[in-house]
C-alpha cells in the first residue's frame, strides 16, 4: 500500500532527465547489474512514466538520442522509504526509522533540473533492478476480482494468510494488511486457502479491495482498526477476546479466536 504513495510522489519526476545515478551499495542492486550498468542505462534518459504492480514501483525511461527505452524497478521491503526532491513521502514506517543517516541512502537519481529521487533503507531489505520481470506477479490487490482471487486460492492447502502474502498469487498485500482484512471479515489466517466457499471468496475479494482503499486514504497499512491491538496480550477491538499471536507463513500474525473461523 505504501508503494502506491511512492508511485504518486514519483510521478513528479516524469519529464525530467537523469544527470547522475548514485548507487553506492552493490548489495542493493539486484538482477546481476552493478552501479556502472545503472549509470549507463539511465543517465541522459528522461522519465517517461511511473507505474506500480503490487509492491514493485516501476519507472520507464526514454530519450530522443536513445533507440530503446529502459525500465527501473524499485522495491522497498519493510524498511525502505522514498524521498523525492528532499521530501520523505512517508515519514516513518512500522519497522523502520524516521532518521536519514547518510549510509542508509542506498540509491539516488539526480535530475538536470536539480531535483532528486532517493531510496533510504536502514536494513537493506529493498533493492533496485533494471528491467525486472513483472510477469511473475499476481493481480494487483487494489483491483482484485472475485475470479482472480478464486484462481489464487483454488485447491490450495496452504494457510490462507500465507497464500495471500504470496506476491505471485496476489500482488500488494503485506503482513499488516492481511491481518486487518481477515480480522474484519472473520476468517482464520491459518485456515486452508482452498477451503473457502464461493460466498467467502466473494466476501474476501470485496474486503481486500475496500480495506486497501480505506487504509490508503488513512495513510497506510499501519492505520488499520486492529493495528494498536497487535501487541503481546492485546485484545480484539471488536469483542474483547485475547488475541492469538502465531507465526503463519513466516510472519507474526494476530487474530481473534472468537470471531475468526
Amino acid at each position: 500500500m505504501e508503494v502506491e504513495y511512492y508511485r504518486r510522489a514519483a510521478a513528479a519526476t516524469v519529464g525530467r532527465t537523469v544527470s547522475l545515478v548514485d548507487a553506492p551499495d552493490g548489495w542493493f542492486i539486484k538482477g546481476g547489474a552493478d552501479a556502472a550498468a545503472l549509470s549507463l542505462a539511465l543517465e541522459g534518459r528522461t522519465v517517461a512514466g511511473v507505474r506500480r504492480i503490487g509492491k514493485l514501483l516501476m519507472m520507464d525511461f526514454g530519450g530522443p538520442d536513445k533507440q530503446t527505452g529502459a525500465m527501473l524497478g524499485l522495491r522497498f521491503g519493510m524498511t525502505g522509504r522514498l524521498v523525492v526532491d528532499g521530501h520523505a513521502v512517508i515519514e516513518k514506517l512500522e519497522y523502520s526509522s524516521a532518521r536519514e543517516v547518510p549510509e542508509w541512502r542506498r540509491f539516488e537519481l539526480d535530475f538536470a533540473d536539480g531535483g532528486t529521487l532517493a531510496v533510504i533503507d536502514p536494513r537493506r531489505l529493498g533493492g533496485v533492478e533494471l528491467d525486472p520481470d513483472d510477469t511473475r506477479l499476481g493481480p494487483d490487490a487494489f483491483g482484485l476480482t472475485a475470479d482472480q482471487l478464486a484462481s489464487a486460492l483454488e485447491a490450495s492447502r496452504t494457510a490462507l494468510k500465507a497464500r495471500l502474502l504470496d506476491q505471485r498469487r496476489v500482488a500488494g498485500l503485506g503482513n499488516l494488511l492481511v491481518d486487518e482484512i481477515l480480522w474484519r471479515i472473520g476468517l482464520d489466517p491459518a485456515r486452508e486457502a482452498g477451503s473457502l466457499s464461493g460466498a467467502e471468496q466473494d466476501e474476501l475479494a470485496e474486503a481486500i479491495r475496500s480495506t486497501v482503499a480505506e487504509l490508503a486514504g488513512r495513510g497506510g497499512s499501519h492505520t488499520g482498526d486492529l493495528h494498536l491491538a497487535r501487541v503481546r496480550g492485546g485484545s480484539c477491538p471488536r469483542d474483547g477476546e485475547l488475541l492469538n499471536r502465531r507465526a503463519i507463513g513466516g510472519r507474526t500474525t494476530y487474530s481473534c479466536p472468537k470471531h475468526q473461523r
